[in-house]
């Protein structure tokens, strides 16, 4: 299944989407919009480009699990999305995320996060 991700910012928003195999994300664009009308449309513009089947909205939670008013801005713009698309939206709870994909990273290349990044 294609997957669009979603990396919500106040100004700028990370766009990502997986292969239908769902092994490989790679990044899209980022969308530099502070309206979430015009943000939501413009997602959807690239969701229906690349024939995303998912929308995941990322969902940044306390590391007890509680959730902050950055989560309560991604859930508002999930919303704004499953209002304006047929496209199933999800949240994905984004606790922990980057340190297990530099684990992976570093198990799969043997270098670290910042010989990665430096090469």
């Amino acid at each position: 299944m294609i997957i669009l991700s979603v990396d919500y910012g106040d100004k700028r928003t990370g766009i990502a989407v997986c292969d239908k195999f769902e092994m490989l994300a790679s990044p899209v664009c980022v969308i530099t919009e502070w309206n979430i009308d015009s943000l939501a449309n413009k997602i959807i513009d690239v969701a229906k480009e690349k024939r995303a089947e998912e929308i995941v909205v990322g969902l940044p939670k306390n590391m007890d699990g509680s959730e902050g008013f950055r989560a309560d801005a991604c859930k508002e713009l999930g919303e704004k999305l499953k209002s304006l698309t047929e496209i199933p939206v999800n949240f994905w709870d984004e606790r922990l995320t980057t340190v297990s994909a530099h684990k992976i990273l570093s198990e799969n290349t043997g270098k670290t996060i910042e010989e990665i990044t430096r090469d």
